[in-house]
C-alpha cells in the first residue's frame, strides 16, 4: 500500500471502524456481564441514563445555534461526541436481543444510523479540513499572494462547504431516531404495568 493510501487507512478509516466496532463489542460485553452475574434486570433500565446521556449531548446543538453560550466549542463537540456514544451503548444494553419489540428494534436501527451519520461526519469534516489546511500551506510555500491563494483554493473551499452541509442528512437521521425513540418510551408507559 501507498504512502499516502496508508496514512488514509491508519488515520481516517480504521478509527471509524474501531468507533463502530468498540460500541458494538462494549455492548455485548457489557450485556455478557450481566448475564454472568445473574443481573440481566439490570438491562432492562439502563435505558434511562442511555436516554438522559443522549438527550445531553444534544447540548452541542444548542450551543451551535446560540441557544446557550459556552467558553469552548470544541471542547462540547468532544463531550457531546463521548455522551452520545457511552448513551448508546446503554441504550444498545437495553436493547438486548428482544426481537419482539418492533419499534424499540426501529428505534435502535434508527439510533446505529445516526451514530454512523454522525462519525461520517466528524471523519468527513476532519478530512476536508485538513485538506484545505495543507494545500494553503503548500501555496503560501510556494509564495503565492493572498488574491493567488483564495483564487487557488476557490473550489477547494466550495467543496469544503458542501462536505460541512452533511448536517443536511445528520438532522434527519437524528429527528427519526427521536421521534422512534420517544414512541418507544410511550408504548412502555403505555404498558407499563402500574400495579
Amino acid at each position: 500500500m501507498t504512502g499516502w493510501r496508508a496514512h488514509l487507512v491508519s488515520r481516517e478509516v480504521l478509527p471509524f471502524y474501531l468507533a463502530l466496532l468498540m460500541l458494538g463489542g462494549g455492548a455485548l460485553l457489557l450485556d455478557a456481564l450481566l448475564h454472568l452475574l445473574d443481573v440481566v434486570w439490570i438491562g432492562r433500565w439502563l435505558g434511562i441514563p442511555g436516554t438522559l446521556l443522549i438527550l445531553g449531548s444534544f447540548g452541542y446543538s444548542l450551543a451551535r445555534r446560540k441557544w446557550i453560550m459556552v467558553a469552548s466549542p470544541a471542547g462540547l463537540l468532544r463531550l457531546h461526541e463521548r455522551m452520545a456514544w457511552a448513551g448508546s451503548l446503554l441504550v444498545l444494553v437495553h436493547a438486548g436481543v428482544h426481537f419482539n419489540a418492533i419499534l424499540a428494534w426501529l428505534a435502535v436501527w434508527a439510533m446505529l444510523i445516526n451514530i454512523a451519520s454522525g462519525l461520517t461526519g466528524k471523519f468527513l469534516m476532519q478530512r476536508a479540513r485538513l485538506r484545505l489546511e495543507e494545500t494553503r500551506a503548500r501555496l503560501r510555500a510556494q509564495g503565492l499572494s493572498e488574491a493567488a491563494l483564495e483564487e487557488s483554493l476557490h473550489w477547494d473551499s466550495l467543496t469544503f462547504d458542501i462536505v460541512r452541509r452533511w448536517r443536511v442528512v445528520h438532522y434527519p437521521v437524528t429527528l427519526a431516531f427521536a421521534v422512534l425513540a420517544l414512541a418507544h418510551i410511550l408504548a412502555v408507559f403505555w404498558h407499563w404495568s402500574w400495579r
